[in-house]
């Protein structure tokens, strides 16, 4: 019998499979599975366009918040003095004075006022100008698209720009602070002469500024001269002044009034030197500019920086800054009033200079064009800044000191090769490396050495005879054929007195037995050289050497410091000294001792002499050396 399947859950089991027996009863989980699906997916969905909507909130909020990143509280500047230490980062801040009673110009200017204004871990400092209109009188929709065009002018050759104030009377414009002061300050220091290196490279940096700004939406500056040019730490210009002119001025436009008080109109001349006659002719002059306008102003700015003379027409007559402005307004002029070029400025600058301040403005080329002119006319390397030209020279510097030092050194060396050689010639080699290291030579015993003498005969009647010229001759040449000969021997040259020349061999540096040898050979060298020698002022004369050779021990050493000199002492050398008064004219007398040693090597042709009484020695038995 099949085995039962026991009883669960005391229900007896199922009569009928869960599916049924063809599957008819599960036909319904894939609509399930996709209906689960369909809303899962649909949670999804939800919860992420809820988080969307979040995040969209939030950023329109941030934005909201964001509308017055701009706005600066008075409260949080601190006045301080230009000299105050410990300032971070530092900007500009221009006060706009919004007293009931403003002074009528809308261009003057009052002196810098720096501050800190702590805000992100910032400090700002400032400057402090006057206007005419109220703050709260300005257009609420164009003050905020210009700030926000502030914020984008991002360069290095523009200040940077952080705010305003809008709390009266303290209206603030905050922008970047540059340490050494503006283009001004430096061109009206009377006696400060810029060099072309720092000419070109502030041009370069106030047009790089400009190609910049003329590019940007704000699209020209409107108030370019030397106050809104500004110098930083590492002496690079960055421009001020532009953008936002509304908020500054209140208006599109400046009426100019020519009828107002003399002292009125000769004060806003003054800042209206650097404006193109075509806006000068406006009735309302454009606050902010146009890109040609800039230009001209470009090349009044240039002129200022070129070598000093004064800026008008004729050098004799100082023309008012009232009359200069009227003039250049009306044009009537031929040539237009411009500021007089000097010989010393640079021929092509003068020529850029000429074509920007052009009468008619279609004729000046933009600052692009003034680039490239600008780069032609300044010296290789000159159109980076000043501190970069600063390294650039220094490295240079550094480079062709290399080179000095290294021509020096080569130099020094072939000096030193020099010295050597002639030590070498006034005293051994082996005693020149002493004295160089610092040590003392010490005499040294050479057991056997051979010495050489020899002088010409009849050398003091021809002295008589010659001239003290024609005797330096003599001798010159004399010793130069000598010395030649030597070179081919191990033999060193002790000295020569007079016509008294001394050889020695076998020291400083010991060779042996050899030493009778190089001496001999070398003797009968000098003979045979001799026969064909012939004296200058005296053809006809034969010269006539005497010679003396001996053999025994010396002690050497150097004797003397500021002249030292290598001497040879012991009765060898005075022995040698007497072979030689006591021998003959073209002779080679040798003493006993060297004989000996010669036979002993053999292959030299010697004959008795005989016995001769030496001083101090008595008789002795010598020598003639005939040949080899």
């Amino acid at each position: 019998f099949p085995q039962l399947e026991p009883v669960t859950h005391g229900r007896p089991p199922s009569d009928m499979p869960e599916c049924g027996f063809t599957g008819e009863l599960c036909q319904c989980n894939w609509s399930c599975f996709t209906g689960a699906v369909t809303i899962l997916s649909l949670i999804v969905i939800g919860t992420v366009a809820f988080l969307t909507y979040l995040v969209v909130q939030s950023r329109s909020l941030q934005e909201s918040m964001d509308t017055t990143w701009w706005k600066i509280n008075f409260e949080d500047i601190t006045l301080v003095s230009t000299s105050k230490e410990g300032m971070h980062t530092t900007v500009y801040l221009y006060v706009l004075s919004m007293l009931n009673h403003i002074v009528e110009s809308e261009s003057l200017q009052v002196p810098l006022v720096n501050g800190s204004y702590r805000s992100s871990s910032k400090q700002v400092s400032g400057n402090q100008s006057n206007v005419h209109h109220d703050v709260h009188g300005t257009d609420r929709v164009e003050i905020p698209i210009g700030i926000y065009q502030m914020r984008e002018m991002l360069h290095e050759n523009l200040v940077i720009f952080f705010g305003v104030c809008v709390e009266l009377p303290n209206v603030c414009i905050v922008t970047q602070y540059c340490r050494k002061g503006s283009l001004k300050d430096v061109l009206k220091t009377s006696d400060f002469e810029l060099d072309w290196m720092f000419k070109t490279s502030f041009a370069h940096d106030i047009v790089n500024g400009m190609i910049f700004l003329h590019k940007s939406p704000i699209k020209s500056h409107g108030n370019l001269k030397p106050s809104t040019c500004l110098l930083d730490s590492r002496l690079q210009i960055k421009l001020t002044g532009f953008g936002i002119w509304e908020f500054r001025y209140g208006k599109k436009g400046k009426t100019l009034d020519i009828n107002k008080q003399e002292d009125a109109w000769a004060l806003s001349s003054k800042e209206l030197y650097w404006t193109a006659p075509e806006l000068l002719r406006m009735e309302d002059l454009p606050v902010n500019g146009t890109p040609k306008g800039d230009v001209f102003s470009f090349a009044i700015l240039m002129r200022e920086s070129t070598p000093r003379e004064w800026p008008t027409a004729t050098r004799a007559n100082r023309v008012p800054f009232p009359d200069i402005i009227d003039q250049v307004r009306d044009g009537i002029a031929v040539p237009p009033l411009r500021p007089l070029l000097t010989e010393r400025c640079e021929p092509r600058i003068q020529a850029l200079i000429r074509q920007c301040w052009d009468e008619s403005a279609d004729r000046r080329p933009d600052f692009s064009s003034v680039s490239r002119m600008l780069r032609l006319a300044s010296p290789e390397g000159l159109h980076m800044n000043i501190l970069d030209n600063m390294v650039s020279k220094l490295e240079k510097y550094a480079n062709h000191l290399e080179e000095v030092v290294d021509d020096r050194t080569a130099q020094l060396e072939s000096e030193k090769k020099k010295t050597d050689r002639l030590l070498s010639s006034l005293l051994p080699g082996i005693v020149v490396d002493q004295l160089k290291a610092g040590k003392t030579v010490q005499p040294e015993q050479y057991e056997l050495v051979t010495i050489f003498f020899c002088d010409i005969v009849g050398f003091t009647a021809m002295s008589a005879i010659s001239t003290p010229l024609e005797v330096i001759n003599l001798l010159n040449d004399l010793y130069n054929l000598l010395d030649d000969i030597i070179k081919e021997y191990d033999v060193y040259k002790v000295e020569t007195i007079g016509d008294a020349y001394m050889v020695a061999s076998g020291l400083p540096v010991r060779n042996g037995v050899r030493h009778v040898e190089e001496i001999a050979t070398m003797s009968l060298h000098f003979l045979s050289s001799i026969m064909n020698f012939r004296i200058r002022h005296l053809p006809q004369e034969q010269l006539k050497l005497r010679i003396g050779i001996n053999s025994g021990p010396v002690v050497a050493g150097v004797v003397g410091n500021t002249m030292p000199r290598y001497c040879l002492f012991g009765d060898t050398v005075n022995v040698a000294s007497r072979m030689e008064s006591t021998g003959f004219p073209l002779h080679i007398h040798v003493s006993e001792a060297t004989t000996n040693l010669l036979k002993q090597i053999g292959g030299y042709f010697l004959v008795e002499r005989g016995t001769i009484n030496l001083k101090g020695k008595g008789n002795q038995l010598t020598y003639w050396l005939k040949g080899k």
